[in-house]
């Protein structure tokens, strides 16, 4: 196991040692304690990836900002080297955070990549939240890093490369599917397509996707994710920014809510680390509800400001993971309310076995154990947290 972990997380900026190997890759926000030094940062193993590509990158991302000095500014100028050197670029981002951060998807479109301002809202119902990179069809990455200079500095985040080719194909169709529909085109035919593979550690690792009506060929994760807390034994460890099982249609949404009550009761220990984003109200009364049930566990995080000043949007934990019986793994770009599963593109990976869920495992128990994770107190009114300054960006 102990060689298994090394070879989880090499040199951010080597290519991963094998076929089938994952690298879990984080960012560890300034001014805090958060990082790992066997775990790479984000920033690294972006440059490493995009300087190593030789024909095409494929990005899907939420938005697109940057601010000149930051660290995302080496990431857009290492994708503008590559458009000049003739590899093929292109990126998807929703149309929706366009008029909100439009400089720097115009600069990238004006030093040779192509540009897809996808409207999620007419394909599936809600905003293409994914985010992920595909290397000359080789090697990809996805985790909860958004392509925004906060995502590389201010925010915990984490995400995974990997170079499994069936894998990579999975995540690829699904970048076609999107491109094509978002283009105004028909989306490409996929039969059956799931893809399950196994490791270079002997894990088995599935790629999972939302929303159901938009697969590409993909497991729906909803529903794996719900088996994968029903199979408990002993522990379910979450980390997200947010859990709300109130859909914003009105009404109670009771899937994962319902999985994570069934462990409580067969006396599974549940825990859930959130964002201090959850004391608005309408979120922490449902945090509230699961921690007054035995066997159940919420803390909030709340980390320090910044020296430098208020930075909106920042500031918080981001990571999306789960964690089963220390041997079972999801990782994705999913937020746990209805949307994100129902409406909104999201992606994943399931990982059983090998090195990644006891890492995860690790990585979860850190955070649970650091100075700025507290208790949710049933009876307390919390006060919302500021997330933004006037201008909202």
């Amino acid at each position: 196991m102990f060689l298994s972990a090394i070879l989880l997380a090499v040199s951010a900026a080597q290519q991963p040692a094998a076929v089938g190997t994952l690298q879990l890759v984080e960012t560890a926000p300034v001014e805090t304690t958060l990082d790992h030094a066997d775990i790479p940062e984000t920033l690294d193993v972006w440059l490493a990836m995009i300087e190593g590509a030789k024909t095409s990158i494929d990005l899907s991302h939420f938005y697109v900002s940057s601010t000149p000095g930051k660290r995302l500014e080496p990431i857009l100028g290492a994708l503008e080297a590559a458009a000049a050197r003739a590899v093929k670029v292109r990126l998807i981002a929703d149309l929706k955070f366009v008029k909100t951060y439009p400089e720097s998807l115009e600069r990238l479109e004006q030093r040779g990549v192509s540009v897809l301002r996808i409207d999620y809202s007419k394909i599936g119902g809600g905003v293409q939240h994914a985010k992920y990179m595909l290397i000359d069809g080789r090697e990809a990455f996805l985790g909860s890093q958004n392509l925004d200079w906060r995502s590389l500095e201010h925010i915990q985040e984490l995400g995974l490369r990997f170079d499994a080719p069936e894998l990579v194909r999975a995540l690829q169709r699904v970048f076609e599917h999107d491109w094509s529909l978002g283009g105004g085109g028909q989306a490409p035919v996929v039969g059956a397509a799931s893809a399950a593979v196994t490791g270079a550690d002997g894990a088995r690792i599935e790629f999972v996707a939302s929303p159901q009506g938009h697969l590409a060929g993909a497991e729906w994760d909803l529903p794996r994710i719900v088996s994968a807390i029903d199979s408990a034994r002993q522990s379910v460890c979450v980390q997200l920014l947010t859990y709300k099982a109130n859909a914003r249609e009105g009404g109670y949404w009771e899937e994962l809510e319902s999985a994570l009550r069934r462990a409580a009761s067969r006396r599974v220990a549940v825990r859930l680390l959130v964002s201090d984003w959850c004391k608005r109200k309408g979120t922490i009364e449902g945090l509230q509800s699961l921690e007054v049930l035995p066997n159940v566990d919420v803390k909030l995080v709340s980390l320090p400001a910044w020296s430098g000043g208020f930075i909106s949007f920042a500031r918080t934990i981001h990571a999306k993971y789960m964690v089963v019986d220390g041997a079972l793994a999801w990782l994705g770009t999913s937020n746990w309310e209805r949307d994100y599963f129902y409406q909104s593109r999201n992606v994943g990976l399931l990982v059983e076995g090998g090195a990644l869920p006891p890492r995860l495992q690790r990585f979860f128990e850190d955070g649970w154990a650091s100075p700025w994770a507290f208790a949710v107190d049933p009876c307390a009114r919390y006060e919302a947290p500021r997330v933004s300054d006037e201008s909202g960006r």
